[in-house]
């Protein structure tokens, strides 16, 4: 469902990506690791069609990025650092909004059902200009799941999340994952989701250091991995 062969991107003189390869399969929940100014975000901003790869190949449900990347929206879900939403209407306007935009059938009873899921049934008629942090992110992730996609995309979905919520998600992204869609996670803290999905991507300096089996996830990171994280946090 994501294939990345030999990615870059280049920023003026600066490389954020460099030969990046990815590959994750329909139904797989993948944790893309990595310190601060990995290439984490750059890479899901490609993923999500929002930016264009300098060189290299990729491929999101089938279609071919740029040239096919309407085709890839209408089939994945991206939550980023940027909840993506109006401030001045309420959850579910928000909501009823971007599912005339995807042209959602019974749309009613998907809002419906989503509030629920997210825990902002009580808060749905409230402009979201009022909401908390944690509560923009539930309902971005509302509105990423409005299309029902077969790709989900999530830059640091559990930060600003109480442990309650986070492990809320948690569920959503394991129901996600067993009904056939493919979720490819951004994130620093391998504690966090080392629990939660199949496989880890480690990125350092915009290159692919290392995949980390679920059995490996518990385990001391390679060392050139562990070198650029605490570089990160120095």
């Amino acid at each position: 469902m994501i294939s990345v062969s030999q990615l870059s991107k280049r920023y003026g003189y600066r490389l954020a990506l460099q030969g990046v390869n990815l590959r994750v399969r329909k139904g797989e929940l993948v944790a893309m690791l990595g310190p601060n100014g990995a290439g984490k975000s750059t890479l899901l901003r490609i993923l999500a069609g929002l930016a264009q790869p300098t060189a290299g190949r990729v491929e999101v449900a089938g279609c071919r990025l740029p040239k096919q990347a309407t085709g890839a929206r209408a089939q994945l879900g991206y939550v980023g650092h940027q909840p993506l939403l109006y401030e001045d209407l309420s959850a579910d306007q928000n909501l009823d909004f971007f599912a005339r935009l995807y042209s959602v059938p019974a749309a009613a009873a998907r809002i419906d059902e989503l509030l629920e899921l997210v825990g902002l049934q009580q808060r749905r008629r409230e402009p979201v200009r009022g909401f908390s942090r944690g509560m923009l992110q539930r309902l971005a992730l509302a509105r990423a799941l409005l299309h029902r996609p077969r790709v989900l995309l999530l830059d640091e979905p559990h930060s600003a999340l109480d442990l309650q919520t986070a492990d809320a998600l948690d569920e959503v992204l394991r129901a996600q994952a067993r009904a056939g869609a493919t979720v490819l996670i951004a994130s620093h803290d391998l504690d966090r989701v080392g629990g939660l999905v199949q496989r880890a991507v480690l990125l350092a300096d915009g290159r692919t250091a290392a995949t980390l089996p679920k059995a490996k996830l518990g385990r001391r990171l390679p060392a050139h991995y562990q070198r650029a994280l605490e570089q990160s946090h120095g």
